[in-house]
């Protein structure tokens, strides 16, 4: 070993010697050698002496240890060591002022040497001592105390400070360190340092026989009492000061201790001092003392002291936050030896206290103090200190003493350690005991599996020898060439991760593998058009979603081997996990497309096996790479690549089974041979890496030479296997991106070789050569990846024009964008200039080898045109380039650019259109592979989703999305298929809108479902896949919509085209129907179809209306928008009704339905075409009017095919039957009677009771099949006739004709409720999801019942009380239903109103049960039967209410799916449409008074207002245009149609003569028209609201609340029929019994009600539990706080920083989305409250785990607090949320007395109209700046993705390829920069020409100064020969001009400076310049 050369200072005879030592040598011998050595050392003790390491600062030199060797310190030859010795004096002030100097070894800790130090001064409890730095005042100043005092504290920190010194903390006690020695803490020889006792725990024990301490006790007791830091009372001290007199000076002497003896500063606090009296007390507290001596005085004094409350607390002036607030307010702390206590910092009261028992742990900050008192509090006690240090070591202190003084007391086991184990063994035969302590080791919990492999070993052979008498020799066993498991290191928590992944992803693979063992079994396809158009559809689909499944799978293989590649401990696991999870999630759907697929075309090709095959290859590949990249497998690199490769191989096999290889050939082979030649190139290069490791003679950088040569060879071998996985599906851009990720990883392995390389030779001519092959391999990897960019961009330009053109659009958006700067223009306008040229030469040529002659002179005309508009352009440059200062010629030039757009887009029309359309084709294809993808995702991630709202809503927007990909799979197939065919490429820009909206909520919902899915990588791949998602939705956008540019407007002919094919597949079926082959297509059923064919019926009804609106208008874009959903939604309808007759098993019944849905769409195609005929002539009168008569052919055909629908046509009879029979009520007179009027009345009640019953039988069935419906039907009918012909018999007997024509008008009333009950249930079960459908049947059902009941009060005789009670048991089985099963709202009442509107109700059924039965004693009949009436009614209000509630209840359990509002309330246009009729009725009705009139006009005008309202709202909130202009089109209708009803009236109202009623008369006809067009578009389906579905849960939380009303129903039915019976024969005592037990049960029944419907207020339950959730992460938080202030958070190293970034970026975008809908909830819908607060406490858990660990891995300790606590601030504020939204309810009134009263002058009104104004101003100045808006946003979309850019280029700052993509970002952003400028002068013309012309006014005026200073100095004089009057003419008509300028005239006058007025000469000295001329032109801007 070599000799370490040291030099050794002598300290005492500065000598210095040079010697040699082993390093091995121990420190100890060193200092015998040099004693030994040298003479000079040879004084004094050996042991006093040492080495010492000196420092540049001294508190960082140190002693070396004698037991230490000397290479322990890493010491260099030439160091120098002192050797001195170690003793230094140490002075020691006592508190009595005694100075001490004492001898310490100066290589001693404080610890150590207190020891020492309170040995020689007589302390035995040395550890309860400390010794103080005591701090001069100046260098306080210099900021050296406690709280670092300085001139820029902060004003609060001032206060602190003032307060501390106030309140005497123990702040300023600078105590020293235990565990560091004097040198370290800067402590020099000359200080002294104070000994203050610092811990009370044995101070109790100290008494007279213990003087010193005693004396120490008593002068830090009386220092403390005089400075203030222990309040106490004057008496005490008084009391105090007298016995501290009897101290200094003995006992009390009467003529010397007198007042103005005593300095009273040294007896008494200041707060006492020049209080009266005080001196005579003391001296009287004095006498009573007597003749103690000086020891028994102070042990009095002490004893004394130990009674005050603050005596042994050492007190921390500290700031803690208040409760709910983020305001810090001080506090003190203080530490005992039994507790931690909070004191009143002004009083010194305790507040809190806790036993230091209870404390768990502290940790201590620079800032901050925390402490952890475990289950004996909820939360943390954290507060704001610089003194958390001290207060730590105090705490720890203390708490060590204790643990001392308990092990000196009971030892037990080695050192007292009660946790250690003891081994106790027993050996035999001769017992011998050995007891052995276990020491304990602590460390992390590892998880894992404990059933590990059994390890074999031999077994023994033949028997076992005994032997007695000798002890056998030891038996050794040694196993060779395995190893156990249980002994590998351990896998780190994100390995652990990723096995549970693999082994998840491993069961769905063999699950997969199981299932594609056999194909899918489809039921019997029929030969109609239809059902091979569905084949051909799903083969098209299943292709498409097996290829995109396919490249996600390649895609994650891809990135599997990229992220895998380097060092395991830097390996993302979390992304690997997410690539497998991608594999996996995509081989399990993939898996169902093959067997579907399959399962398709086996009949057809017969290649079912060998798809099936290929798909099992792929899983089986799969399955191995699993098993390859598992952690624990320890498999080699290349088992993982060639797995990988055998994916590749495995997935282009089944691409080209399924037909969708669409790779070229040619280019996988070039990208193979590139991906070789890279590799090729990179071996060579690893050669030249290894010649330089074999010369390079640093063993260090031979290593990493030849480490580096190794990554870049694996690397290749990698990029080669990436090329292998990604070739067959290096259409999709997550494939590109991985093989371009992969050539990255090369580059960056290749720089990486040079760089070693670079610092391993010298050699020039090897580096050169290493140079060279490095150039050569990122030669070939820029080939290679500009080969995948080439591919990437879609291969070649289309046509000859494509460069041209492209060139073309580039440039004159350019210059569109630089107006204002002339030059660039004019740059521009060159390039321009040279690609028109371009374009014209190749047309010529083109026209010159054209055979046909028409199409080479259409090319010529082209060209011609082209060439003048380009001749244009030029001299418009050359104009721009000549005068660059002039706008116009701006303009001039920016027009010619416009036209020659104009020009190039005719020339090159179809190369545009076609390249438009193909990247419409490839945006489409990606967006619903994009879209599958995620639906994959979503449905992977399902299982550990902990949000069932947002899992919920997800699982919504993946239906929704799986309806449309289909769409737009067929559009895209179709338009490759016919690529000429503008109703193919209309077809695909159609469903790429229609793609756009569910593609948005998809990304939505995903978003914020990613925070609360638990599995990292399942997580990941959902947010990537709603990323992609979105990304390929803007492509879409932005490509849909300049393809509808390029197209035209074409809606109308292909909604023409697409209705023809309709009908003629409609009579295809109907020809397969006949020959009974019309199979139903599979997932058909008839109850599917039927709902279908009625609710799409609505749509289609709506979107006519839409249809002839916009046809009217003659706006022919909406009139093509409308024609476009007319035929989406006649496709729906015809789908639907093929399926009806498919399903059905009567031939006729499907004839007739398809014979109606072929004439729905021939009806269908004459009303488009007659509107395309109206958009020629839009005020034609009679176009408009064969517009309408086609419109109500075509509605009647649509009433014709729903009414085929089975069910119907009974309904349909039922009502003609209704008709029919009220036909009886229009004669003159009524049939003679042929019964009595007793047996007549009899059978109305009979037949009354029947029909009611009837009605709820209609209600019951119209929700079952259709055959109950039409039994119903018929069976109400029947009942109907009967009580019709009843009804008719007893008017007959009505003697009074007014009474006679009430009877027959109640009949007609119940005629009219009996259709429309009729006709609510022929709508409900023809359309079940319909809005508020069921409500709307229950409420005919009610009707009926009404009207019944008025025919029977009014025509009946019945004995007393007996009508009023059968009306209202009527009435109660009317309301039964709707506790039947409440699933919809039954009113619009809040939860709040339901209460009280319970509690009202409850208190009239109360009152009028007590009237019911005190009028059946005192036989008041009239009384009773009001009594029963207001009763019945109560009950009914009773029973809406309780329905209402119950709803409200189950909708808000978290587990049910919150319904949606739509765009408009259908319900709502329905009660208008209807109140508006009947107004307009009584209005034209001969016999209305002139107040029915008015109360008519009154109900139309609300109604009509409320109409308008709703549509401006509408307008407002929806997206789609047509409909946004419909509803302001049907608003004007009804306002202007109303505003003339409205001038009728008034006329009417003056004169009410047959001829105003005529003319009111036609002015409702056009009112209720429009009325009806407007409810007709309005119940389109879209606009509907999305009801709730309520869950079991909150079907179990109803419950309660129905049973009650049930009950009370009930019971009240009971009560009436007693009570009709007690009314008759009021002296039945067991009746009265019978009505009391009733009365009874209903008021139990309220009671029971009312209790339930207040404990099932919903949200309060939700709210608790997510108070509680919220309350567990803020501990959680405060845990992690308290971990990062005593640095011990462990990092998290299962996932990036980057992905918890991104998790927590998204959860708090999720909570701050949930802000509005929670305030809104609790303050008016207390139904959503439930479920936004458990979605808002679902995303904390998240939040907080992502912010731990994004504090966790974050370096700076302060950033990791500041974290925390913006974390715990975000949760406190949302726990307070919650806590007032709990509070309201949502409950409205509590809101009600919050809002201000309007309130102010007219000043006020004017102020705010002028502010709204203004307002409406800015709203038109930002509709001109669409522009500048759109500008912002792409230059924000730049900016974003040039941040993305610069951030990946700082992690891999030599990676050239993000270098070029960072640089192409700073250009994309200039350009960005310059259109928003450009946008924002082009805005403001007019404030530049300002700008300009004031900018030359400047100029002019600075000349004229200068002419008058030279004026001045007379030097001014003339040009030429000219005089005044030559230029006054000039001046006089440019002052006039000037006038006209500011004058409100439009003019525009140039002037010339001094030149034109005056044209002045300056003779000035030589060099001087002259004034030169200026001119500028002014116009009014």
């Amino acid at each position: 070993m070599v000799a370490l050369s040291l030099k050794i200072c002598v300290c005492q005879c500065n000598l210095v010697k040079t010697m040699q030592f082993e390093p091995s040598t121990a420190v100890y011998d060193a200092c015998r050698i040099i004693r030994e050595r040298v003479p000079e050392a040879q004084t004094g003790q050996a042991s006093d002496y040492g080495l010492f390491l000196s420092d540049e600062d001294p508190r960082k030199g140190i002693w070396l240890e004698s037991g230490r060797t000397l290479d322990y310190y890493m010491l260099r030859n030439g160091d120098i060591l002192d050797y001195k010795k170690k003793q230094r004096p140490l002075k020691i002030k006592m508190l009595d002022g005694a100075v001490k100097t004492i001898m310490v070894d100066d290589s001693k800790t404080v610890g150590e040497l207190l020891v020492t130090i309170c040995s020689r001064i007589g302390i035995t409890n040395y550890e309860e001592y400390s010794l103080i730095q005591e701090v001069m005042e100046e260098k306080k100043e210099d900021g050296t105390g406690t709280l670092k005092k300085d001139r820029t504290l902060l004003r609060d920190e001032r206060k602190m400070e003032k307060l501390k010194a106030k309140l005497h903390t123990d702040d300023d006690l600078n105590w020293l360190d235990h565990s560091r020695t004097f040198r370290e803490q800067g402590v020099e020889e000359t200080e002294t340092l104070l000994l203050r006792r610092k811990f009370f725990y044995s101070d109790q024990n100290v008494d007279s026989r213990d003087p010193v301490q005693l004396n120490l006790l008593y002068v830090q007791a009386r220092d403390d009492i005089l400075n203030g830091s222990h309040p106490v009372s004057f008496d005490k001290a008084c009391e105090f000061a007298g016995i501290q007199a009897q101290i200094q000076f003995g006992p009390h002497i009467e003529h010397k201790h007198k007042p103005g003896f005593l300095d009273l500063k040294e007896f008494l606090p200041k707060e006492y001092i020049k209080q009266r009296g005080n001196e005579k007390k003391i001296f009287q507290d004095h006498k009573n003392c007597g003749e103690m001596t000086e020891i028994e005085a102070k042990v009095k004094y002490v004893k004394l002291a130990r009674s005050l409350r603050t005596y042994g607390v050492s007190f921390f002036l500290v700031k803690e936050k208040m409760k709910s607030k983020n305001k810090l307010v001080p506090r003190l702390l203080g530490i005992t030896k039994e507790s931690v206590m909070r004191v009143e910092e002004k009083t010194k009261d305790v507040v809190q206290e806790w036993p230091l028992t209870t404390v768990k742990r502290w940790a201590a900050s620079p800032k901050s103090f925390t402490l952890d008192f475990g289950e004996y509090q909820e939360s943390y006690y954290s507060v704001q200190t610089t003194e958390g240090e001290q207060i730590s070591q105090l705490i720890a202190g203390y708490i060590d003493i204790i643990l001392k003084k308990k092990q000196s007391k009971d030892r037990f086991g080695l050192e007292g350690d009660e946790e250690s184990t003891m081994l106790e063994e027993s050996v035999s035969p001769k017992k011998s005991t050995i007891l052995q302590q276990q020491f304990n080791r602590v460390g992390r919990v590892e998880h894992g599996s404990v059933a590990l492999p059994g390890v074999i070993r031999s077994g023994s052979i033949g028997a076992e020898s005994l032997s007695m008498g000798t002890m056998p020799s030891a038996q050794q066993q040694v196993i060779m060439g395995q190893m156990h498991r249980g002994h590998m290191p351990p896998l780190s928590s994100a390995q652990q991760a990723l096995m549970g992944t693999i082994n998840t992803s491993m069961q769905a693979v063999q699950q997969a593998q199981a299932d594609l063992g056999e194909v899918d079994n489809l039921p019997p396809l029929g030969q109609d058009m239809a059902s091979k158009v569905w084949i051909q559809n799903k083969v098209d689909e299943s292709k498409h979603e097996i290829h995109s499944q396919v490249d996600a799978i390649t895609a994650g293989t891809a990135s599997v081997v990229n992220l895998t590649a380097g060092d395991p401990t830097d390996t993302d696991y979390t992304a690997v996990g997410c690539a497998i999870t991608t594999i996996s999630s995509n081989l399990t759907e993939m898996s169902k497309g093959v067997k579907l697929l399959a399962a398709l075309i086996e009949d057809d090709t017969g290649g079912s096996n060998d798809l099936m095959g290929a798909a099992r290859n792929l899983a089986g590949a799969v399955s191995d790479l699993l098993k390859a990249v598992e952690p624990a497998s320890g498999e080699p690199r290349q088992t993982v690549l060639s797995a990988a490769g055998s994916i590749g191989q495995a997935s282009g096999d089944l691409l080209l089974q399924i037909g969708e290889n669409e790779s070229d050939e040619r280019f996988q082979e070039v990208l193979m041979i590139l991906a070789k030649a890279v590799a090729n190139a990179a071996a060579m290069m690893v050669l030249k890496a290894k010649n330089v490791a074999q010369v390079a003679d640093d063993t260090v950088l031979q290593n990493r030479v030849i480490a580096a040569a190794t990554q870049c060879a694996l690397s290749t071998s990698q990029l080669v296997a990436c090329a292998k996985v990604v070739s067959p599906t290096i259409s999709s851009p997550v494939c590109q991106e991985q093989l371009i990720e992969a050539g990255k990883l090369v580059d960056r392995s290749v720089e990486g070789c040079v760089q070693a390389c670079l610092s391993a030779t010298v050699d020039g001519e090897m580096l050169k050569q290493m140079s060279s092959a490095a150039s050569v391999v990122g030669q070939v990897l820029g080939d290679l990846l500009e080969h995948v960019c080439h591919y990437a961009s879609h291969g070649e330009p289309i046509g000859r024009y494509d460069q041209a053109t492209d060139t073309i659009m580039t440039v004159t958006e350019s210059i569109f964008s630089s107006m204002g700067d002339a030059g660039e223009m004019v740059r521009q306008a060159r390039v321009l200039a040279q690609a028109t040229s371009d374009l014209v030469n190749a047309m010529r040529s083109d026209a010159e080898v054209e055979v046909d002659v028409d199409n080479s002179k259409k090319l010529l005309a082209a060209a011609k045109l082209l060439a003048d508009a380009t001749a244009r352009m030029v001299e418009a440059a050359k104009g721009a380039a000549a005068y660059p200062e002039n706008e116009d010629q701006q303009q001039r030039l920016r027009e010619a650019a416009e036209g020659l757009r104009v020009a190039t887009n005719a020339a090159a029309q179809n190369a545009i259109k076609k390249k438009l359309i193909n990247r419409l084709e490839n945006a489409a294809k990606q967006a619903a592979a994009a879209a599958t993808q995620t639906i994959a995702a979503s449905q992977n991630a399902a299982a550990s989703n902990k949000n069932t709202a947002a899992h919920q809503q997800l699982v919504q927007s993946c239906k929704a999305m799986a309806e449309h990909i289909p769409q737009l799979v067929q559009g895209v197939r179709g338009s490759q298929a016919q690529p000429e065919d503008l109703t193919t490429q209309l077809s695909l820009i159609i469903t790429s809108q229609n793609f756009l909206q569910p593609g948005s909520k998809m990304v939505t919902s995903a978003k914020s479902s990613v925070p609360t899915v638990m599995d990292q990588a399942a997580a990941m791949q959902l947010g990537q896949c709603a990323k992609n998602l979105a990304t390929s939705l803007a492509e879409l956008r932005t490509a849909a919509q300049k393809a509808n540019e390029a197209c035209g407007p074409m809606e109308i002919h292909s909604a023409l085209t697409a209705v023809q094919t309709l009908k003629t597949e409609l009579q295809d079926a109907k020809m397969a129907a006949i020959d009974m082959q019309l199979k139903p297509l599979p997932g058909e059923s008839m109850e599917k179809c039927a709902q279908d064919l009625g609710s799409t019926s609505k749509s289609v009804g709506s979107s006519m209306a839409q249809l002839l609106t916009c046809a009217a208008q003659g706006n022919e874009h909406y009139t093509g928008l409308a024609a476009r959903e007319t035929a989406q939604a006649l496709k729906t309808l015809a789908q639907a009704a093929r399926g009806v007759a498919a399903s059905t098993t009567n031939p006729q019944a499907a004839a007739s339905m398809l014979d109606s849905a072929c004439d729905v769409m021939e009806g269908s195609a004459m009303l488009i075409h007659e509107a395309k005929q109206a958009l020629v002539s839009p005020g034609d009168s009679e176009s408009q009017q064969r517009l309408a008569q086609v419109a109500k052919a075509v509605s009647h055909s649509l009433n014709n095919c729903v009414n085929c629908l089975p069910g119907q046509k009974d309904v349909d009879m039922a009502l003609r039957s209704i008709g029919e029979a009220s036909k009886k009520l229009l004669g003159e007179t009524l049939p003679p009677s042929t019964r009595s009027f007793q047996e007549a009345q009899s059978e109305l009640n009979q037949t009354a009771a029947d029909l009611n019953q009837s009605a709820g039988d209609v209600v019951h069935a119209s929700r079952g099949s259709s055959t109950q419906l039409a039994d119903a039907s018929g069976k109400f009918r029947e009942d109907f006739d009967d009580f019709l012909d009843a009804g008719i018999e007893m008017a007959g007997h009505t003697q009074v004709k007014d009474e006679q024509i009430q009877v027959i008008g109640n009949l007609k009333n119940i005629s009219m409720a009996s259709s429309k009950l009729l006709l609510a249930a022929k709508s409900l079960s023809v359309d079940p999801g319909a809005a508020n459908a069921k409500n709307l049947l229950a409420a005919a059902a009610r009707a009926v019942t009404e009207s019944i009941n008025q025919l029977i009060t009014l025509a009946t005789q019945q004995a007393p009380g007996q009508k009023e009670c059968d009306n209202a048991l009527r009435e109660l089985e009317a309301v039964k239903g709707m506790l039947a099963n409440p699933n919809e709202p039954v009113s619009n009442l809040s939860y709040f109103h339901c209460i009280e509107s319970v509690m009202e109700n409850s208190k009239v059924l109360g009152e009028s049960m007590a009237g019911i039965s005190q009028n059946c004693k005192t036989g008041d009949v009239p009384a009773f039967g009001g009594c029963v009436g207001l009763a019945s009614k109560a009950l009914c209000g009773l029973t809406e209410a309780a329905g209402q509630a119950s709803y409200l209840v189950g909708v808000s359990d978290p587990n049910s799916q919150a319904g949606h509002q739509g765009l408009v309330d259908a319900i709502q246009f329905a009660r208008a449409n209807q109140a508006i009729q009947m107004a307009c009725q009584n209005l034209v009705d001969p016999d209305s008074s002139p107040s029915q009139v008015l109360s008519s006009a009154t109900i139309v005008a609300k109604h009509t207002s409320a109409l308008c309202n709703a549509c401006r709202l509408a307008s407002s909130k929806t997206a789609n245009p047509t409909a946004k202009r419909h509803f302001v089109q049907s608003a004007k209708e009804v306002a202007n149609s109303t505003a003339n009803l409205v001038k009728t009236i008034k006329a009417l109202d003056g004169d009410f003569s047959q001829e105003n009623r005529n003319t009111c008369l036609v002015a409702t006809a056009p009112l209720i028209e429009a009325v009806e067009n407007l409810t007709a578009f309005a119940s389109n389906p879209e606009f509907a609201s999305i009801p709730a579905q309520i869950s079991n849960e909150g079907s179990a939380a109803q419950e309660p609340i129905l049973q009650s009303a049930r009950s009370m129903l009930d019971s009240s039915t009971h009560l009436l029929k007693t009570a009709r019976s007690l009314v008759i024969n009021p002296k039945d005592p067991p009746t009265w019994s019978v009505l009391a037990g009733h009365s009874r049960t209903v008021s139990d029944s309220i009671k029971g009600l009312i209790t339930a419907i207040r404990d099932k207020a919903p949200g309060q339950r939700e709210c608790d539990y997510s108070i509680d959730n919220i309350n567990r992460c803020i501990r959680n938080i405060e845990q992690a706080s308290l971990a990062a202030v005593s640095q011990n958070l462990a990092s998290r190293d299962d996932i990036s920083l980057e992905a918890l970034q991104e998790q927590l970026t998204s959860t708090v975008q999720e909570i701050g989305y949930l802000i509005n809908p929670i305030s809104t909830a609790a303050r008016g819908e207390a139904a959503q409250l439930g479920h936004k607060v458990t979605q808002l406490a679902g995303y904390f858990e998240p939040l907080i785990r992502a912010s731990v660990g994004v504090a966790s891995k974050l370096q700076d300790h302060q950033q990791q607090m500041t974290f925390l606590d913006q974390t715990k601030t975000l949760a406190e504020s949302a726990l307070q949320m919650i806590y007032a939204a709990k509070e309201g309810g949502g409950n409205p009134k509590l809101d009600e007395g919050t809002s201000p009263e309007p309130e102010g002058s007219f000043v006020d009104y004017q102020t705010t109209m002028v502010k709204y104004s203004k307002a409406i101003a800015v709203t038109a100045q930002e509709m001109i700046g669409f522009q500048i808006k759109a500008g912002v946003q792409e230059l924000g979309h730049g900016c974003i993705f040039l941040v993305q850019k610069a951030g990946a280029l700082q992690i891999t700052p030599s990676d050239s390829y993000t270098k070029r993509e960072l640089i192409e970002c700073a250009r994309t952003v200039t350009e960005k920069v310059s259109m928003v400028l450009s946008a924002l002068q082009a805005g403001n013309k007019g404030t530049q020409a300002c700008i300009t012309a004031a900018s030359a006014v400047s100029g002019i005026i600075a000349e004229l100064d200068t002419t008058i200073m030279f004026a001045s100095a007379g030097t001014l004089n003339a040009e030429n020969d000219e005089s005044f009057a030559d230029h006054r003419c000039v001046y006089k008509q440019n002052v006039n001009n000037w006038g006209h300028f500011v004058s409100p005239h439009e003019h525009s006058q140039t002037f010339t400076d001094a030149q034109s007025r005056a044209s002045c000469r300056a003779v000035s000295p030589p060099g001087t310049a002259t004034a030169p001329p200026t001119t500028v032109r002014l116009s009014r801007g």
